[in-house]
């Protein structure tokens, strides 16, 4: 039987509490314009050139943003963690997992063990990069949080299983002045993956 490290979790030095709220100030706080009618306009005939130029994700969220809800949007973790911005920064967090519970470990009594572990909520922003530019169309940035146990054999060798938890305020940045007019909606978007490394 081995041991649960039940201290605080490792991997948490730069990484914040609470991500960001989604923005729900100014909806609908500003007169209609014409400017903003033709704006919407512009916005709804992008939907569908995106989705003609291969930009699915993209047309996906400017069309839940133009549908005014403001309910969550979930988008494929496992795509967006396969991007190479975002896997060598959850790589980098997963790697200093392993080497923390490995500097426990060694300081104990090397038995099997367990250590919880948490990133907290931080940052990261994805390249214009071809790849990528549907995901960059789509969320820009985003936060997104590690969480698992890295579990430490006998003999030394840490393993991971982890959760990704992605978490972006979609306001639309250019477009923002149709929220502030009631005319689309801002949202979260949401969306979680889980692996083993």
């Amino acid at each position: 039987m081995g041991q649960t490290e039940l201290t605080s979790p490792i991997g948490w030095d730069g990484g914040r509490a609470d991500a960001d709220a989604p923005l729900a100030n100014r909806f609908a706080e500003r007169a209609v314009r014409p400017y903003d009618l033709l704006l919407r306009a512009a916005c709804q005939a992008l939907v569908p050139l995106r989705s003609a130029l291969g930009l699915r994700r993209a047309a996906g969220v400017l069309r839940h943003y133009l549908r005014g809800t403001g309910t969550p949007y979930r988008v494929d973790a496992d795509a967006l963690l396969a991007l190479p911005a975002v896997r060598s920064a959850a790589g980098e967090q997963l790697e200093r997992w392993r080497a923390e519970a490995l500097e426990q470990w060694r300081g104990g009594p090397r038995t099997a063990a367990a250590y919880p572990a948490d990133s907290g909520w931080r940052e990261v922003a994805l390249p214009r990069a071809w790849g990528s530019a549907d995901w960059r169309l789509a969320v820009r940035a985003f936060a997104y949080r590690l969480t698992g146990t890295v579990r430490v054999a006998a003999d030394g060798t840490a393993s991971a299983d982890y959760r990704f938890a992605v978490l972006a305020c979609w306001d639309a940045g250019r477009f923002a002045r149709l929220h502030d007019a009631g005319l689309a909606k801002g949202f979260a978007v949401t969306g979680e993956a889980f692996g083993h490394v």
